[in-house]
């Protein structure tokens, strides 16, 4: 099977390498780019096609979900997975709004990171545990 190409967007670059270093774990996971705001990411996407993003919510420039609705409207075959540490009903409401595929708690990550890729990947909508609390 072809691994599964994935862009991660978030402002601090200690996540993303941590989240890098996580799915090199699996063969079947690729990142294929990296992106620090919004406007970097759609740039990015400009250039490269991925299945899926990993976006938080919080950046400058280009907050996540305003990215994540230029991502729907843009390349709708794209997948999204937030990623954020805002444990908020609200912003679950917003993103999904917004058309994302998937909200995961950073907190929740460690531990549900993999289901969460796994079940956006099947077309499914994944939604932090924490938030079904």
């Amino acid at each position: 099977m072809a691994p599964y190409n994935i862009v991660l967007a978030d402002d601090h670059i200690l996540v993303r390498q941590g989240i890098k270093k996580i799915l090199q774990e699996d063969r079947e996971m690729r990142v294929v780019g990296e992106a620090a705001d919004g406007v970097e990411l759609l740039e990015l996407l400009g250039k490269i096609a991925p299945e899926l993003v990993i976006l938080d919510i919080s950046m400058p420039r280009l907050k996540g979900l305003a990215a994540a609705e230029r991502i729907r409207h843009l390349y709708p075959n794209i997948k999204v997975l937030i990623l954020s540490m805002h444990r908020s009903k609200e912003y679950l409401r917003q993103a999904l709004a917004a058309g994302v595929h998937g909200y995961l708690l950073k907190e929740d990550a460690d531990v549900a990171l993999f289901a969460a890729i796994e079940i956006v990947r099947q077309g499914k909508i994944f939604i932090s545990p924490l938030l079904e609390e």
